[in-house]
């Protein structure tokens, strides 16, 4: 399964032609059942069969949860919710450009 969002995360990271847009080393990899986003070796998004979920900087990630626009980042029922952590439910369904300015904000873009 986690190859699945591997693939996933790789094409979109092509698609939105993130590599062109950031100084940054990025670098797709496994992470638990899914995948991750790493910019200069530190983790800012990841693709999971829950959604997908970026690091987003000064409480934008509050934000987005309070406004209902995200959810909690919450790798196990009864485990911590990861603090700074948006995540997108069914990413699928929404058009690939909509996750470009959450990318770019997760990268520091």
């Amino acid at each position: 399964m986690a190859k699945e969002y591997f693939q996933k995360l790789n094409e979109l990271v092509s698609n939105l032609g993130l590599e062109e847009l950031s100084d940054s080393q990025l670098e797709v990899k496994h992470f638990f059942s899914g995948a991750a986003l790493y910019a200069n070796g530190s983790i800012c998004c990841s693709w999971s069969p829950m959604g997908l979920a970026f690091k987003l900087p000064n409480g934008e990630a509050e934000s987005l949860i309070e406004k209902g626009q995200a959810m909690p980042l919450q790798y196990f029922e009864n485990g911590h919710v990861k603090k700074g952590y948006a995540m997108f439910q069914n990413p699928h369904e929404y058009k690939q450009g909509k996750w470009l300015k959450h990318f770019k904000k997760a990268i520091g873009v």
